[in-house]
C-alpha cells in the first residue's frame, strides 16, 4: 500500500489579500484535520465497541471494563500527553528545512516510548491494590484485574505506534494514523467477539472470556496495526528518505530533555482534564445512579462533539509549528488569531445540536425518564459549556504550535483544579452560595473553570509577541 504526500503544506503566498490568506491557511487546516477527526472518532469506537460487547455478556463483565478502562486511560493520556511533543518538533524542522534532524528526534521519542511502556505496564500489571480499595464485588474484581493484565501485552504496540504518528503527522501526512486506526477498529470488533463470547470451528475452540476478552482483542488489534504501520513506513516510497533502522541514532540526552520539557507539561495538562472528570464522577456518586446516569450520558455526547474541536486543535498545532520553522511568524500569528473565528463557528454547530436536541438525545440512550429529565437539563448546560471549552482547546493547541506548554499547564490547574473542582463541590452539595443544586452544580462551575481557561489562553494568544513566544 502507498499513501500520497497528502500535505505538502505550501508556505503562502504574501502578496495574497489578508482574506486570501486566512482562507488558504483553513483549507490547510481541513487537510491536515480531516483525516485526525476519522482516526479520533476511529479510537473512539474502540471504547464503545467495548462497552457495547461487554454490556451484552454480563453487568459484572461491563463493570470490569469500565473500572479497568477507567485506570488505564488516565495513565495511557498522560504519556500520549508526553509523546505529542514529537508532532510540534518535527514539523518545525520540516518548515526549516532541517530534514536531517527529523529521524532522530523520532528515535528520541521512540526511546521515551519504551521508557513510558516500562512504567504502563508494571503500573496495570500490579492493580490489585487499587482494585481491593474500590470494595468491588470478587468476580468484577477479578475480571477488571484480568482485562487489565491483557490489555497491559498491547501497551508496548500502542505507546510505539503513538511516536510513530508523532513522524507521520509531523510530516503532514495525518491521513496514515488515520487508515491505521481503522484497521486496528475494524478488527477489534471481530476480535472481541471471539474472545469475548468463545469461538468453535471444527477442531479449533477458544472459551468465552467476557470482559477479560476485551482486553486480548485490543491488544491483539494494536499490534496488528503498529506492525502494518512498521512494514507501511519501511516499504513506502513516501518514506524513503526516512528509514527507522538505516537513519537509527543513540539515545541523546539533550534531545529527550528538550522532548520532555515539551510534553510533560502537555501530558500533565491532559492528567488534569481527565482526572477532574473522574472526580466528579465519584462526587456525584453520593447523589445515587439515577443522576450518574445522566450525568454520564451528557459527558458521553459531548464527548463525541470535543472531537471536531480537538482535531482542529491538532492541526493547528502542525500548521503553525511548520510556520514558526519555516520563519514565517506573520503567517503563524494571522492563523492563530483567525482560529478564534473557527473556534467560534464550530461552538455554534455544537451549541444548538446539545439545546435543541436534548430531549432526543436524551431518549436516544435510555427509556428511564427520570434519567431523562437529569439528562436534559444538564445539555442545557451543556450548550454552553460548549462555547468556552472550543475556544480553550483551540487557544491551547495554538501554543502548542509555539512549544509553549508550560504556562498553558498552569492555566489549566487553576482553572480545573482552582476552580472547577471546589466550586462544583460547593454548588452541588453546600448552600453557602446557592441551595444545593446537585449535579447542574458541577456543570456550573465547568462552564466558570473553562470560561477562566477560555479567557486566560486567549488573553496569551494575543500577547505572543510581547511575550517573545515566536522565538521558540
Amino acid at each position: 500500500m502507498n499513501f500520497p504526500s497528502n500535505t505538502p503544506q505550501p508556505l503562502p503566498d504574501h502578496n495574497e489579500s489578508l482574506v486570501a490568506r486566512t482562507l488558504h491557511e483553513w483549507q490547510q487546516l481541513a487537510i491536515l484535520g480531516a483525516p485526525i477527526l476519522i482516526a479520533q472518532l476511529a479510537q473512539m469506537a474502540n471504547g464503545v465497541i467495548d462497552t457495547v460487547m461487554a454490556g451484552h455478556a454480563s453487568a459484572e463483565d461491563l463493570a470490569g471494563v469500565a473500572i479497568g478502562a477507567s485506570l488505564w486511560v488516565p495513565v495511557l493520556l498522560f504519556f500520549s500527553g508526553v509523546l505529542s511533543a514529537l508532532q510540534p518538533t518535527i514539523s518545525g524542522h520540516r518548515g526549516a528545512g532541517e530534514l536531517h534532524k527529523i529521524m532522530p528526534t523520532t528515535w528520541q521519542g521512540i526511546y521515551i516510548a519504551l521508557a513510558a511502556m516500562t512504567v504502563m505496564v508494571l503500573l496495570l500489571i500490579n492493580t490489585q491494590p487499587v482494585l481491593a480499595m474500590l470494595q468491588l464485588d470478587a468476580t468484577t474484581a477479578a475480571i477488571a484485574d484480568g482485562y487489565l493484565d491483557a490489555f497491559a501485552w498491547g501497551v508496548p504496540a500502542l505507546l510505539l505506534l503513538i511516536a510513530l504518528r508523532g513522524l507521520t503527522d509531523g510530516l503532514g501526512h495525518t491521513s496514515v494514523i488515520m487508515v491505521f486506526s481503522l484497521v486496528s477498529t475494524l478488527l477489534n470488533l471481530p476480535l472481541n467477539y471471539i474472545f469475548i463470547y468463545g469461538f468453535d470451528f471444527i477442531v479449533f475452540q477458544l472459551p468465552a472470556m467476557g470482559g477479560i476478552g476485551c482486553g486480548w482483542a485490543t491488544s491483539i488489534s494494536n499490534w496488528v496495526a503498529t506492525i502494518a504501520l512498521l512494514i507501511y513506513l519501511n516499504r513506502s516510497s513516501t518514506y524513503k528518505n526516512f528509514h527507522l533502522i538505516g537513519d537509527w541514532i543513540a539515545p541523546a540526552r539533550t534531545e529527550i530533555t528538550r522532548l520532555l520539557k515539551l510534553g510533560l507539561p502537555i501530558g500533565f495538562t491532559l492528567f488534569i482534564e481527565v482526572s477532574m472528570f473522574c472526580m466528579i464522577a465519584l462526587f456525584l456518586a453520593p447523589l445515587g445512579s439515577t443522576t450518574v446516569a445522566g450525568h454520564q450520558i451528557v459527558l458521553n455526547v459531548t464527548s463525541v462533539l470535543f472531537m471536531l474541536p480537538l482535531s482542529l486543535g491538532m492541526a493547528l498545532t502542525l500548521r503553525i509549528s511548520f510556520l514558526v520553522g519555516a520563519a514565517d511568524h506573520d503567517e503563524a500569528r494571522l492563523l492563530a488569531r483567525s482560529s478564534l473565528l473557527l473556534a467560534v463557528s464550530i461552538s455554534c454547530i455544537n451549541a444548538p445540536i446539545l439545546f435543541f436536541g436534548r430531549e432526543w438525545l436524551a431518549g436516544l440512550y435510555t427509556s428511564d425518564v427520570s434519567v431523562q429529565n437529569i439528562a436534559t437539563k444538564l445539555f442545557m448546560l451543556a450548550a454552553i459549556f460548549q462555547i468556552v471549552d472550543v475556544i480553550q482547546v483551540t487557544m491551547v493547541n495554538v501554543q502548542r504550535g509555539y512549544k509553549d506548554t508550560k504556562t498553558p499547564m498552569f492555566i489549566m490547574l487553576l482553572s480545573f483544579w482552582g476552580i472547577c473542582l471546589p466550586l462544583g463541590y460547593v454548588m452541588t452539595f453546600k448552600n453557602w452560595l446557592t441551595p444545593p443544586m446537585g449535579a447542574p452544580g458541577f456543570w456550573m462551575a465547568l462552564i466558570a473553570g473553562l470560561t477562566c481557561a477560555a479567557f486566560l489562553l486567549t488573553l496569551r494568544m494575543f500577547r505572543f509577541r510581547a511575550a517573545g513566544l515566536e522565538s521558540h
